[in-house]
């Protein structure tokens, strides 16, 4: 059926590819959510402090 050499390719693929699946399962539960979040944090602290600089400079 198999020779050896087409059955170590055929694990090399299934290895690189169960690499791939779980890497994008990875980054699209864990580290694209944290990204987004991270982001939207830090410009709403550029926000409020931008209000807060503007709101200063009309009191003082």
């Amino acid at each position: 059926m198999f020779d050896f050499d087409q059955y170590l390719g055929f694990l090399a693929f299934l290895a690189i590819f169960a690499i791939g699946f779980w890497l994008m399962i990875f980054l699209l539960t864990f580290v694209v959510p944290y990204w987004i979040i991270g982001n939207l944090l830090e410009m709403f602290k550029e926000y409020r402090a931008e209000r807060k600089a503007k709101r200063e400079a009309l009191t003082h």
